[in-house]
C-alpha cells in the first residue's frame, strides 16, 4: 500500500501563493518521478483557491488529488456560504477533509454532523478523510482510547469502505504545538484503531491510516516505519514544498 501524503493547508495564504506553491510540489514530483512508486499526493487548499490549484495540477499533468477541508450537510439548498460534497466533486476533487479538531472546537460538530456530512461525500464520489483524536486532558486521564473508539463508532458512517474512507488520527495536542506523539503512542493508537476498524468496515486492513499531528522532514521517516501508519495529514509543513516532499520521500 503506498502512502498517502495530505497536506492540508487550512487557512493560508493568498491564491499567488497557492500556485507557486502547487507548482513547487509538482516541480519536485517531476524532478524525482521514483517518488510516486511509493507514495499519493493530495492538496487541500482553501476554497478560494482551488480553482488556482486545480489548473496547475492539470497544467503539470502529475498525479496531485486535489482536496477541500469540509463539506455541507446537504446538496443544495438555502446554506448561506455552505459548499456542498455535489459541488466540490463537479469541480473536480477527489478527497474532503472532516471533522478535523478544529471543525469540532471551533464550529461544534459533533461526530453524528461528520457521519452525515462523510454519507454525502461518499454518495458524490468523494473519498472522505475522517478526523479522530484526543485532547491532552482525555490522554492523560488515560481516556484516549475510549475517546477514539468513541469517535470511530459514530463519525464513519455504514458504507464506508477502503474505497471511499481514509481515518486521520491526529491527537489534539500534538496539532500545531511541536509535540508529537512517540512511535509507541503512534503505534499502539494505530493498531487499536485498525481493530476497531474491523467491527464496522469489510475490508478494514485496506483502510488507509494516516498521523497527523506536528509531522515534519525529520520525524516522518521514524513515523513512517510504524506498523498501519499508511501516510500522513500535515498541516503547517505542508505550506512549504521543499517540506511536504521531503516528509513524502521520508516513505
Amino acid at each position: 500500500m503506498k502512502k498517502l501524503i495530505a497536506g492540508n493547508w487550512k487557512m493560508n495564504g493568498s491564491i499567488l501563493s497557492a500556485q507557486e506553491l502547487t507548482k513547487a510540489v509538482i516541480d519536485g514530483i517531476e524532478r524525482d518521478q521514483s517518488i510516486l512508486s511509493r507514495a499519493d499526493f493530495v492538496v487541500c487548499p482553501p476554497f478560494l483557491h482551488l480553482e488556482r490549484v486545480k489548473t496547475e495540477v492539470r497544467h503539470g499533468d502529475q498525479p496531485v488529488s486535489i482536496g477541500a477541508q469540509d463539506c455541507a450537510l446537504t446538496d443544495d439548498g438555502a446554506y448561506t456560504g455552505d459548499v456542498s460534497a455535489a459541488m466540490l466533486k463537479d469541480f473536480g476533487c477527489d478527497y474532503v477533509i472532516l471533522g478535523h479538531s478544529e471543525r469540532r472546537q471551533y464550529h461544534k460538530e459533533t461526530d453524528e454532523v461528520i457521519a452525515a456530512k462523510a454519507i454525502k461525500a461518499h454518495e458524490s464520489g468523494l473519498i472522505a478523510i475522517i478526523c479522530v483524536g484526543e485532547l491532552e486532558s482525555e490522554r492523560e486521564a488515560g481516556r484516549e482510547k475510549d475517546v477514539v473508539r468513541a469517535q470511530l463508532a459514530k463519525a464513519v458512517p455504514a458504507g464506508a469502505t477502503a474505497a471511499n474512507t481514509v481515518i486521520a488520527y491526529e491527537p489534539v495536542w500534538a496539532i500545531g504545538t511541536g509535540k508529537t506523539a512517540t512511535p509507541e503512542d503512534v503505534k499502539e493508537m494505530h493498531s487499536f484503531i485498525r481493530a476497531e476498524l474491523a467491527e464496522k468496515i469489510e475490508d478494514s486492513t485496506q483502510v488507509r491510516i494516516l498521523y497527523g499531528g506536528s509531522v515534519k522532514p525529520d520525524n516522518a521517516k521514524e513515523l513512517f516505519a510504524v506498523p498501519n501508519v499508511d501516510g500522513a495529514l500535515i498541516g503547517g509543513a505542508s505550506l512549504k514544498a521543499e517540506q511536504y516532499l521531503a516528509i513524502a520521500k521520508a516513505s
